[in-house]
């Protein structure tokens, strides 16, 4: 099993009268991607009044020869998903629009709310009607019912952030304002660009660089950022916690032309990969990388042991994820659909391979398996983070503990088990190092246990079902 992506979010207040509003959101999600392949939609507000357009699939299908591309409009926000709390449906899709007392409410958010089980018990008890079941329509409802007793769309979601425990980068749209929103731990990605005076919010700065605008900053943990027709200004009432960025941005999620709270996630990546060579060493032939995440570390590892780096390893760009399947052949064929060896490089050759983790091993294991079919003498794989030993609560998929490989096998039995000659992981006390540039701190929690904020003793995306 491979680690799946997060959500991606991309929001734009148009004061510069940008034509085809819908186009820029399009072009803009569509650099996020790799963040969520599950659900895409868009929202478009021209004059107060959102249309909306969400489907399960890829982007490209959901909006194939869709109207929605050429839309003007004043305020949009949009969504690529992957479900983290909630089954992959039609009515977890975001963006989630919801007309209430006050008018129209429009969120996207990236990221998972530990405490959504309690919350949404509460508001249930209350005559709260759910229609998803996913944790964002929790957030969405605590925003309207706060907007009742407030006197401004941004005062009812300061509001609510103390009652929300976990990760949300967040976009909300009014009628009339724009607001971006990132948990006080810093713990999901969120920045800001700008074309001339219409100013844009997204997870990546790959997606401001895709639609051609300036980057601007990234949102302070804790900000709460203002965008309306006259002004912008933030509220920084939870800014100053402890900064917990998941460090698996920079491993894996991130695309690595992304700059994230100021580091560059390809040089993170390189620099595990000579981190890794330092500390696990072995001599060999060629070094390869699996596509995409290990990529960069595994040039990484060559520059700093000397070894030849070389292209080991195919993707098939053109297929989707590879889905579990109930049979261990049809596993080792799906694999196969997604990679394939290129043999002249392999063959009769000591391969050192990374790749950016173990969740349960059985994908690693199909990957070393094909490399010694196609002539590999010795397969030593290299992983660019640390052994999984906790579960994720944040957004990441690393199941609970019973399903870790790290935990459920000795080092050398996992050896064994992905039939590699050796195995080594980056340290975990060293890998924050891979990202000295960073302005915020980490959150490693699947590494140490150590979380950032009160977490559910288990994980269960499929809570409300």
């Amino acid at each position: 099993m491979q680690l799946k992506e997060e959500c991606g979010i991309f929001g734009v207040y148009n004061k510069a009268g940008i034509k085809q509003l819908g186009n820029l959101v399009y072009f803009g999600l569509f650099a996020l991607q790799h963040r969520g392949q599950e659900a895409a939609g868009i929202a478009i507000n021209k004059d107060g009044e959102v249309e909306l357009q969400k489907n399960l699939g890829l982007l490209s299908d959901v909006f194939k020869d869709s109207p929605m591309i050429s839309k003007d409009g004043d305020i949009a926000v949009g969504h690529v998903r992957y479900s983290t709390t909630g089954s992959n449906t039609v009515e977890n899709a975001q963006p989630l629009c919801a007309r209430y007392y006050k008018g129209s409410l429009t969120i996207a958010h990236n990221g998972n709310i530990c405490n959504a089980p309690q919350l949404r018990k509460e508001l249930s008890e209350q005559g709260a009607i759910f229609h998803s079941t996913n944790d964002s329509e929790i957030i969405a409802y605590l925003i309207a019912s706060a907007r009742i007793h407030t006197g401004s769309i941004e005062e009812a979601v300061k509001a609510i952030i103390p009652k929300l425990q976990g990760s949300f980068s967040l976009l909300v749209m009014s009628p009339r304002k724009l607001i971006a929103v990132r948990d006080p731990h810093g713990i999901r990605p969120l920045c800001m660009g700008k074309i001339d005076d219409t100013v844009i919010f997204a997870s990546e700065s790959c997606a401001l660089d895709t639609v051609g605008a300036q980057f601007v900053r990234d949102i302070k943990p804790g900000e709460i950022c203002v965008v309306t027709k006259d002004d912008m200004f933030s509220i920084e009432d939870y800014c100053g916690k402890e900064s917990a960025l998941c460090i698996f941005e920079h491993i894996y999620f991130a695309r690595p032309d992304s700059i994230i709270d100021g580091q560059s996630v390809n040089s993170a990546r390189v620099q595990a990969g000579k981190m890794l060579a330092k500390q696990h060493p072995v001599p060999a032939d060629v070094v390869i990388g699996v596509p995409d995440s290990g990529l960069s570390s595994a040039i990484g590892y060559s520059i700093e042991s000397g070894i030849p780096y070389g292209v080991g390893l195919i993707k098939n760009r053109y297929i989707g994820r590879t889905f579990i399947q109930p049979s261990q052949a049809m596993r080792e064929r799906s694999v196969a659909l997604k990679l394939n060896v290129l043999k002249a490089n392999v063959e009769g050759k000591r391969v050192v391979m990374i790749d950016d983790s173990i969740v349960r091993g059985t994908t690693i294991a199909n990957i070393v398996k094909m490399l010694k079919r196609a002539g590999a003498t010795e397969v030593h794989v290299r992983i660019s983070s640390p052994e999984f030993l906790f579960p994720c609560f944040f957004g990441t998929d690393i199941p609970d503990q019973d399903q870790l490989a790290c935990i459920k096998y000795t080092h050398d039995e996992l050896v064994r088990k992905i039939g590699a000659d050796s195995l080594g992981f980056l340290d975990k006390d060293t890998v924050d190092q891979i990202a000295p540039d960073s302005r915020l701190h980490f959150c490693k929690a699947c590494f140490t246990g150590q979380y950032p904020c009160p977490v559910p003793k288990r994980v269960n995306k499929l809570e409300f079902e």
